[in-house]
């Protein structure tokens, strides 16, 4: 990937606050929204999600899962060239109180403060979706495909 797609593809997913989350549900594809933040380390992307809600029983049932992060509509551009990046790869709960479970919140927190509230609800947990692949479109006809530890090191920016 060159350095100028690295650069709008981190320009992406550090503007959008939404990603489409693609769980199994009962086998069947199961399409959801969700807020996200990623580790600094750009190793995964962080969603805090209800345990009621049907997005986390499916990725407690089968942790594979898809995020789609979409520049938003409506800038001129034709929906087929709109930069998107579709994330494959596991989603894991994190355990409470853990080192996990404290870099999730500290991530997911420093990007939502006013989800704080919500992270006292008994029924709320964060689960790190660790990517093993993405394909990231920077636009009509430029398709590019990443490993999990390509696209961690492009999101952690700089060493």
């Amino acid at each position: 990937m060159s350095p100028e797609h690295a650069a709008q593809l981190v320009r992406l997913v550090q503007r959008r606050t939404a990603a489409a989350l693609g769980t199994l549900h009962a086998g069947a594809p199961f399409v959801s929204m969700v807020p996200y933040a990623v580790l600094p380390d750009g190793t995964a992307f962080v969603v805090h999600v209800s345990r009621l809600a049907a997005h986390t029983k499916d990725m407690l049932a089968d942790p594979r899962v898809s995020l789609l992060v979409m520049q938003p509509e409506g800038e001129g551009v034709a929906a087929q060239a709109l930069a998107r990046v579709s994330v494959q790869g596991e989603a894991a709960p994190m355990e409470q109180g853990s080192d996990g479970e404290r870099d999730c919140r500290g991530a997911y927190l420093a990007r939502f403060p006013e989800a704080a509230p919500l992270t006292e609800f008994g029924d709320f947990s964060f689960f790190a979706i660790r990517p093993a692949q993405a394909r990231f479109v920077a636009g009509f006809a430029q398709a590019m495909s990443v490993t999990g530890e390509s696209l961690a090191r492009i999101l952690a920016g700089p060493a």
